[in-house]
Parts: C-alpha cells; sequence; structure tokens
C-alpha cells in the first residue's frame, strides 16, 4: 500500500467517523430482567418525611418471602433486635439504613448532652459536682467523675448532717436522656418502698459529670450502710434512654466492682422506671437484712 492508497483509506475512516454510524453496528439493547418500578409514597415533594425513630423495632419486618413469616413475626415481638430487615441486592434497605443511623446519632447526643442546669432544682435535689468540670474531661478522665473536690465535699456534708441508712445518689453518667426520662418516676417510687419498710434515706443528691464510683467517695463522706446510684447508662442502638441502679453495702473508695448489685435497662422497652423503683427498694430491704451486696448477696440467697 502506497502513501496515496493509505491517505485514501483514513479518508474514508474519517466520514464515516463524521455521519455518526459505527462501522459495525451493536445488537438491540434487551434488559435480562424487568427493570424495579418505583413505588409510590404517602408524602409530596416539600412534605416533611416520616420519623423513622417513632417505628416500634418489634414490628418492623421487612422480610420479602420468608419461608415462616408468621413464626418471624412473633420472635421479633420478643426482641428489639434488628431481625427482619431485609435487603436490596447486597445491601440493606434504605429503611433499615436510616433507621440504624438515627439511632446512631440518638445514642451520640445522648453522650455528649447535659442535663438540664434546672433539673436538680426542679426536682429538690442537691446538686453537686465531680473533679471534672466538662463534659470532654469527663469522657476521657473516668477517675476525676469518681472524686469530689473540697468545695462540693462540703456541700454534701451540709445537706446530710445525719448518717443515712441509705444514700440516694442521681448521676447524669453517659446519658443525659435515660435521667430527663426515668430517673424521678423510679426515685418516687423507691422512696416510697423504702418509706413502706420503715428505711431511713439522707437528701437525694444529684451528681453532674457522675461515675458509679461517685457513690462509693459520697459513702466515704456520708458515712452511709448503703448507697444507691442511679446513672445514666451508655446509650446503644436499641435506645439512648437505658438507666441503671448501683447498688453498694458499705460504700468506700476503692471498693471492688463485685461487690454491687446493680439492676440495668430501666426505660420503657425495658424495665419501667416504677417498676424498677419498688423492685430496687426491695432489693435494699434484702441487701440490708444480709448485710452484703454484689456477689456475696447472690451467694447468702443460694
Amino acid at each position: 500500500m502506497n502513501k496515496q492508497e493509505l491517505t485514501s483509506l483514513v479518508a474514508e475512516i474519517l466520514s464515516q467517523m463524521n455521519t455518526g454510524e459505527p462501522a459495525v453496528k451493536g445488537s438491540d439493547y434487551k434488559p435480562a430482567s424487568p427493570e424495579p418500578v418505583r413505588k409510590g409514597t404517602d408524602y409530596a415533594d416539600g412534605d416533611f418525611v416520616p420519623d423513622v425513630t417513632e417505628l416500634d423495632l418489634r414490628k418492623l419486618y421487612l422480610t420479602e418471602g420468608a419461608e415462616n413469616e408468621e413464626k418471624f413475626r412473633k420472635m421479633k415481638m420478643k426482641t428489639p433486635a434488628r431481625l427482619g430487615s431485609g435487603r436490596a441486592g447486597a445491601r440493606y434497605k434504605t429503611l433499615t439504613m436510616l433507621r440504624f443511623r438515627a439511632d446512631h446519632a440518638a445514642a451520640q447526643d445522648s453522650v455528649f448532652s447535659q442535663v438540664s442546669e434546672d433539673f436538680a432544682k426542679e426536682n429538690g435535689l442537691v446538686a453537686v459536682q465531680t473533679e471534672c468540670q466538662s463534659k470532654d474531661e469527663y469522657l476521657t478522665r473516668p477517675d476525676k467523675g469518681r472524686r469530689f473536690d473540697s468545695e462540693n465535699e462540703k456541700m454534701i456534708r451540709d445537706a446530710i448532717i445525719e448518717k443515712p441508712t441509705v444514700q440516694i445518689v442521681i448521676g447524669d453518667g453517659l446519658s443525659s436522656a435515660a435521667i430527663t426520662a426515668n430517673a424521678m418516676d423510679c426515685l418516687a417510687a423507691l422512696k416510697d418502698g423504702l418509706k413502706l419498710r420503715g428505711i431511713q434515706t439522707g437528701k437525694e443528691l444529684f451528681v453532674r459529670y457522675c461515675r458509679v464510683g461517685a457513690g462509693d467517695a459520697v459513702g466515704d463522706i456520708t458515712g452511709c450502710e448503703l448507697v444507691c446510684v442511679l446513672v445514666g447508662e451508655r446509650p446503644g442502638l436499641v435506645t439512648d434512654k437505658s438507666m441503671s441502679a448501683y447498688i453498694t453495702y458499705k460504700p468506700y473508695t476503692g471498693v471492688s466492682e463485685s461487690a454491687r448489685t446493680v439492676v440495668s435497662n430501666i426505660h420503657a422497652q425495658g424495665t419501667p422506671a416504677v417498676e424498677a423503683g419498688a423492685y430496687i427498694a426491695e432489693l435494699i430491704e434484702t441487701i440490708l437484712r444480709k448485710k452484703v451486696s454484689g456477689v456475696g448477696l447472690h451467694a447468702e440467697v443460694k
């Protein structure tokens, strides 16, 4: 092929490219399966999207083509675990992912938010604070959340003059939402239960930036026979409002963790606050009678 023939060939190719028609035409496109049809929604553009956190996880069933849907639903009603979440191909469904992210955000917000400054005053509690000066310090220095400075120690001594049998402490802990939602209802039932049993209590304390060990320091300061700490627990994806009660007989700084009796999962989806308060009062009576808490109590009961 000489230069003239090569030039003619290139010109021919360029002319075909300019027409927009390929030299070799592919076959017509035919989908292997029908394209998915977009489902309609109950709201229009501009409307507020429904709050996915209002959906009951026990009733949220998204699995398609289950072998036995009835039994699957019955199983789900016994747990808030994320069962029957369904899938879109290899991924979670959109609703499943949105609910997961919403619950995760609520958990984070609960850790970093604060109990209202007026909470103690509005509920007749003595407000004190551990050595922590901020939420960041509380999260990074757990040791400071177990101690009080001299000023706060004096406030506790001034408020609780007589040595109480039972000292109740409400601490914000790792979930401010848990305390706001449950603490006062639980406290009311607890105090009623102790009063019916003739058990004397000191003036209730509200401790900001509180770790469980702050109750041990309260034991050192007041000389109480037993301390009960109601504290917000580390929030999870089921709820950001879980509170626990840590009960310690003869509390003192450095007491073993195994010496505590714990009542956990106090929230609307677990043990309701009022029911928990009544149970804690009964438990405290048993501990005072047995003169031991924690693993020693369980051994004593057996």
